[in-house]
Parts: C-alpha cells; sequence; structure tokens
C-alpha cells in the first residue's frame, strides 16, 4: 500500500507539519538534573483528593530540582467537560502554593512557551502526527461504528482479555486503499488507530519511578490515537504533548500501570523518548467495618478538595499531611524542626512510602491543630475572618464589629509555652466557643450531684474576684475549705472519704454554669472575658 497516499486521502486539509511543530517546540534549557513534571487534569468537575496528591509530587520534584511544574488542562472528552472547572482546578493550587510555572487561563492570559495548554486547542498537532504515523504505515483508519465512545468495543475486549485472548487486531488494518477511498467518498467518519506490532504474549520489562522493576505483557492492540471528530485518546495525546512540552517526569495514579506497554509502543513508534514514570499509590479510606475503600466523591466528601476549605482547615494542615502519606518519615521530620519551612524537607517522589495510604481525618486534626496553636491572637482573628467572608456569612458582621472581643477570645490559653490545641478548623470556631457569645443552651449536669452543685454557686457570689488570676483562685480554696473540699491533693488522694471532692470540683461546678460545660479553656480567662455581672447571672439560674 502506498502509506503516503493514504495519509494525503485521510489528511487532505492538513497543513501543519511535524518539521514545523518540532521547530516551534524547543527544547528546555535547565540545569543537569532538572525535572519538567506536569499536572494534566480533565476539567470535568471537583478536584480530587488523590489528583491533588499527584500534582503536590510533581510541584515538590520540579521546584527542588530547578525545574518546572506547569499545568496542562487535558479537555479533549468535551461532553464530559463541566462549565468552570479548570479554573476550580488553578485555584486550588494557587491557594495552596502550588503556582505553576507554565499555564493558560481559559479565555485569558498565557504563561509559558510551550503552550496551548488546553489539549482542545493542540488539535492541528496530533492529526501532523498522526499523519505521520500513517504515512511510515503504523498507524491506519478505522471505519466501524462507535469509533468515539467504544463502549461496545471496550467490553468485547475485555471478555477476550479474561480468557487470555491479549492480541487484538482490528478488522479495518486490513482495508485496501481502494476501499478506504470509497468509504471517504460515501462520507463514512474514520478514527486513526495503531498498528500494532506486538502479538500479546511477549513480555517487556519497565522501571517505575516508586514500584521499580515491573513485568508487563507487550501490547497487542489497535488502540485508537485520534476518534472520529480527531481529538486524541489520553494515549495519544499524552506522547506527543509531554514530548513537546519536554516533560521528564510523569506522575499519575497507579491506576494507569497497565496502559503502559501501550504508552511505550505509541512512543517507540512516534520515535519518541519515554518520560520517567510514577505510579502514585490511589488513597483509600477505612469504612466502618475496617475495610479499604478508595475514597471517592460518591462516598466521601473528603475527596472533594473543596472539603477542607468549606470546613475551614489550614493549607498546610492539608498539604503536611499528605506529605507523610508520600514520605513517611515527613513526621519525625517536623518533630525535630517544628518551625522549619516545609521545603527544607528532604523530600522524595520516587520513595513513595505507602502502597496504600489510608486518609484518616484524626490525623489530619492533629496536624491542624498543632499548626493553629502556634498562630497568635490576630493571625487566628484573621484566618477565621477570611473563612467566615467565604462560608460563614451569618457570623461576619459580628466578627467585624467585635474584633477586639473575639480576638480576646482567641487569645484564652494562646501565646503561652504550652498553648490550648482544641481548634482545628475554623468552623468549629462558634460552636466550641459558643458560651463566650451568650447563654449555653445545654449544660453536662450528667453524674452532678445537684445539692452540693448549687451549694457552691450560692456561696460563689460571696467569694468571686476577678481581679487577679491569684486572687480569683485563692478565694476559691477558701471558699472550698469552707465547704469541706480538699485543697490539698495529696491529702485528698490519701484520704478521699475526709472531703466531698477537692478545689477541681469546686472548678468544675462553676465551670458547668458558666460555660455548660465540664471542660474548656482557662476558667478564669473565660470569666474575666465575660465579667462579673455575667457570671453571676449564669449563676443565678441555678441558685
Amino acid at each position: 500500500m502506498d502509506y503516503k497516499k493514504l495519509a494525503n486521502l485521510l489528511f487532505a486539509d492538513n497543513q501543519l507539519t511535524v518539521e514545523e511543530i518540532e521547530k516551534r517546540y524547543a527544547k528546555r534549557d535547565l540545569p543537569q538534573g532538572s525535572h519538567v513534571t506536569r499536572f494534566a487534569p480533565s476539567p470535568t468537575g471537583y478536584m480530587h483528593l488523590g489528583g491533588f496528591f499527584q500534582a503536590l509530587i510533581d510541584f515538590n520534584l520540579a521546584k527542588r530540582s530547578g525545574g518546572v511544574f506547569y499545568l496542562r488542562i487535558e479537555d479533549t472528552d468535551q461532553k464530559r467537560e463541566v462549565s468552570g472547572a479548570s479554573a476550580i482546578i488553578m485555584n486550588i493550587l494557587t491557594s495552596y502554593g502550588l503556582l505553576p510555572d507554565e499555564y493558560q487561563l481559559k479565555g485569558g492570559v498565557t504563561v509559558g512557551e510551550y503552550g496551548p495548554y488546553y489539549q482542545s486547542e493542540r488539535k492541528e498537532i496530533y492529526k501532523a502526527y498522526a499523519k505521520k504515523l500513517v504515512a511510515e504505515g503504523k498507524a491506519f483508519p478505522c471505519f466501524c461504528k462507535k469509533t468515539e465512545g467504544l463502549s461496545d468495543v471496550k467490553e468485547k475486549r475485555e471478555k477476550k482479555f479474561a480468557v487470555g485472548i491479549t492480541e487484538d487486531r482490528d478488522a479495518c488494518r486490513n482495508l485496501t486503499i481502494e476501499q478506504i477511498e470509497q468509504y471517504l467518498k460515501a462520507g463514512k467518519k474514520f478514527a486513526i488507530r495503531l498498528k500494532s506490532k506486538g502479538n500479546g504474549t511477549n513480555k517487556i520489562k519497565i522501571v517505575d519511578g516508586a514500584k521499580g522493576e515491573v513485568e508487563l505483557l507487550e501490547n497487542a492492540s489497535d488502540a485508537i490515537l485520534l476518534k472520529d471528530d480527531f481529538m486524541p485518546t489520553y494515549n495519544f495525546a499524552h506522547a506527543v504533548d509531554d514530548t513537546l512540552m519536554g516533560t521528564t517526569v510523569v506522575v499519575r495514579g497507579e491506576e494507569w500501570l497497565p496502559s503502559y506497554p501501550l504508552h511505550v509502543e505509541i512512543f517507540d513508534a512516534l520515535g519518541f523518548k519515554q518520560p520517567q514514570y510514577i505510579h502514585s499509590p490511589l488513597i483509600y479510606k477505612l469504612n466502618e467495618k475496617g475495610n479499604k475503600n478508595k475514597i471517592s466523591k460518591r462516598k466521601h466528601p473528603e475527596a472533594d478538595m473543596r472539603f477542607f476549605d468549606k470546613e475551614g482547615y489550614e493549607k498546610q494542615a492539608v498539604v503536611e499531611y499528605l506529605l507523610n502519606l508520600i514520605n513517611s518519615n515527613f513526621e519525625n521530620w517536623r518533630k525535630a524542626n517544628p518551625d522549619a519551612d516545609i521545603m527544607e524537607f528532604p523530600f522524595d517522589g520516587f520513595n513513595i512510602t505507602a502502597n496504600t495510604p489510608v486518609f484518616d481525618i484524626v490525623k489530619l486534626n492533629d496536624i491542624s491543630k498543632e499548626i493553629i496553636s502556634k498562630y497568635s491572637a490576630d493571625k487566628c482573628y484573621q484566618e477565621l475572618l477570611a473563612w467566615a467572608r467565604e462560608y460563614s456569612l451569618e457570623n461576619l458582621d459580628y466578627l467585624v464589629k467585635d474584633r477586639e472581643y473575639v480576638t480576646k477570645v482567641l487569645n484564652i490559653d494562646r501565646e503561652k509555652p504550652k498553648p490550648r490545641k482544641d481548634i482545628y478548623k475554623w468552623s468549629m470556631f462558634f460552636d466550641l466557643f459558643d458560651y463566650m457569645f451568650s447563654d449555653p443552651a445545654k449544660f453536662e449536669l450528667e453524674d452532678i450531684n445537684k445539692k452540693d452543685f448549687e451549694i457552691v454557686l450560692r456561696e460563689y457570689k460571696k467569694y468571686i474576684d476577678l481581679s487577679s488570676k491569684d486572687a480569683w483562685f485563692a478565694n476559691i480554696k477558701k471558699m472550698a475549705d469552707a465547704l469541706g473540699y480538699a485543697t490539698d491533693n495529696a491529702d485528698f488522694k490519701k484520704n478521699p472519704e475526709k472531703y466531698k471532692g477537692n478545689v477541681a470540683k469546686v472548678c468544675e461546678y462553676i465551670r458547668i454554669a458558666v460555660t455548660g460545660r465540664k471542660n474548656s479553656p482557662d476558667l478564669y480567662e473565660i470569666m474575666s472575658l465575660l465579667g462579673e455581672k455575667e457570671v453571676l447571672q449564669r449563676m443565678a439560674e441555678f441558685a
């Protein structure tokens, strides 16, 4: 067959040549050992936690090596594209400090010399390379039905592979040029398929950056390269784009590992050098029975990166938590370097620790608590205000009007050698400190001796003194002693039967009346902020 004639028949309107394209995309001039990585999501909705996990690896590999991290939007499946999704992706990356060196805003600015960074705008490039493959006898037109969706074809192939039939030749690869001309004259649509050379029995060895050496069956499928609308499949676009854009490392989920042999064959057919691959593990979550399930939008709200913003998690906490899933030595490093910049951590994207990382919200909460505990009250206020402006408008007026008071509330047990660690997300603030803004709605009176409780509150009216913490506590001890409570804990432990309780029990009674809770931050600071009049009014409810 005259393959050049066939290529000209199929791509009669294509004027762009491969040579012209490759002149346009110059080789990147970067220091030796630097990595060029890309985050290449599809704009089909929200940003998945697993996608951000991969972007974090991409960013660190590039930035720590003096390389380039760029954003490419893979929007070739335009039927599934969600309006505004690419903006969500860009906003999340930048808000977490993962600003790409190169990117394109839809309908706006382009930063970088290797665009367009939307695959839908690179259609002529893919056609030129497909034409080249056809002209070399490495690809052919397929006129079969459903060449775009391929749902029925895919199902048949999966059944074949299930019973060990791995060679998958498409019938259209044997069409004569005369038959092809007849189809074209009849206006039949066609896709472009790879003419695979594999037989499905030979094995190839590949080296993955995370998993090491892996042995897989070679590709034997005449895979689609261009669909019948001339949009590329991921497999083909990936090979073309990552080569032209100079990508050196491709980070993607381990679900793509079985497709590696197909990519090997496509890269070889194009004459391209493959980038290095890191197939990162998928993130799982334990269900109520303790079984692992892949984290998903349908079952787990945490799958959507916007969840963390809505809840008010600190972005640094999310990043540090995910870094610990990538490299388990991060936690020990952070303990040894509590105030160090995160970029000082010896990150290793080629040695991902967990084979099946499990998302643990409790662990994330602990990390976030630790980070927020180091904030000043003023920084806490600023972070709380920023969150409320976006997600809690009902509290915004109050935060703005009573900044001084809210800041003082935030400063209870803060800015001390051992600051409190009870806040891990800003959405919990008003629930956690509701008693600082209004009378408690309920009281934890379970297992409380109500008679003793009322006596303590009634007597405390005579002893209340908020002039200083020392004076406040001295008067509580004086009252406790008068009512038969131990003021010496050592004696109380030795002879508990001699007393109604200890000073801690007295403080618990007062705390319940003031806050509604048995546990709270520093009671004196709470009472001082509320003021003596408010404290006495709350006690009057019970005595």
